[in-house]
């Protein structure tokens, strides 16, 4: 261990959680699955013991997977990071790509959003006039 090493705190994987928001399952699944752009350094005693590099990394992993991005592209992105320098334009294609599924994931639900907005107005207007005429009502 270097002196720059030693100098970083590391952190236990139940203070990765509480981080990270993942838990401690989770943790250990992005290490199995590959997901992690280093190996996870271990004690004599072997617990895990991270960096805040990897917490770093951990939350871009969060928000990419709270955003939708499927689990193998996850897989891909971090093999393209693991590789070093020479295949960003290959991590750009697979990021852009990405933010164009939310993109219009996030178009579509504008589009329902307008349409429920519309919706909470007939019955706010029926409601403040006390009739309910005019509501659609599947029963009748």
């Amino acid at each position: 261990m270097t002196t720059t090493e030693a100098a970083v705190p590391a952190l236990g994987i139940g203070e990765v959680a509480e981080r990270t928001g993942l838990s401690v399952h989770a943790l250990r699944f992005y290490e199995r699955e590959g997901l992690l752009v280093g190996p996870v350094r271990r004690t004599s005693g072997g617990r895990r013991r991270y960096t805040a590099v990897d917490v770093e990394w951990l939350l871009i992993c969060v928000k990419l997977r709270a955003s939708g991005m499927p689990l193998a592209d996850l897989k891909h992105f971090a093999a393209l990071v693991r590789g070093g320098p020479g295949n960003e334009a290959e991590r750009l294609r697979l990021l852009d790509a990405h933010r164009q599924r939310v993109d219009a994931q996030i178009q579509a639900l504008e589009e329902c959003r307008s349409l429920i907005t519309w919706k909470v107005g007939v019955y706010a207007e029926h409601l403040a006039r006390g009739e309910a005429d005019g509501l659609w009502d599947p029963t009748a």
